[in-house]
């Protein structure tokens, strides 16, 4: 007998009898926020993440004014905006190629308003983890179409992601960490600087 069998008997002889698996109960839900991209606006600043606002037209100059002079840059297939001189990621670039590029531009598939978290399923325009995880700076586009209130929402419309094998990427602000007598380091496993765009749609 596996391993793994061994732990699973016991699980299904338990529940053999069991005809009806009863719904989950709905999430607790808090007061409606009156304007959720504004909390979300403010929340994404809280974590020391560079906010700024804009509309379709002004994309691009947004994009271009978050971006270091001379910066290398890499983008993924199928963004919402077009960067010159970025290197497109076609899913050759290695770990020691993405360490020479300076910042990412992505797309977000959700801006969750609560907890200031941005949430990345690596479809088109977001492109693969390595591109967002490696790169010091990473800007993102969210539009105010793809901010919801809170977490539950949030799960709920990345149900679809989920079952087409994506994985997520959950971002709350710069990847940060700190020892034991709490001195933060940035930049250890993930992005130094997040730049957040927040687009009206």
């Amino acid at each position: 007998m596996s391993a793994r069998e061994e732990i699973l008997g016991p699980v299904r002889a338990a529940l053999a009898d069991v005809t009806a698996v009863p719904p989950a109960p709905p999430a607790p839900r808090r007061t409606p926020v009156p304007d959720v991209v504004a909390l979300f606006d403010e929340r994404v600043a809280d974590y020391r993440a560079v906010v700024v606002r804009s509309t379709p037209d002004r994309l691009a100059a947004a994009v271009a004014a978050a971006l270091p002079a001379g910066a290398a840059v890499v983008v993924p297939a199928g963004l919402s905006v077009e960067v010159p001189g970025a290197v497109v990621d076609d899913g050759t670039l290695t770990a020691a190629d993405l360490d020479r590029i300076d910042a990412v531009v992505t797309d977000a598939a959700v801006g969750i308003a609560e907890t200031g978290t941005i949430v990345l399923d690596h479809g088109p325009g977001q492109g693969r983890r390595a591109i967002t995880l490696v790169p010091d700076l990473h800007v993102c586009i969210v539009r105010t179409d793809q901010v919801v209130a809170d977490v539950p929402d949030a799960v709920a419309l990345l149900g679809g992601s989920v079952r087409d094998g994506r994985p997520l990427t959950w971002i709350s602000g710069p990847s940060a960490t700190s020892d034991i007598e709490l001195d933060r380091v940035e930049g250890v496993h993930g992005p130094r600087t997040l730049h957040v765009i927040i687009v009206a749609s």
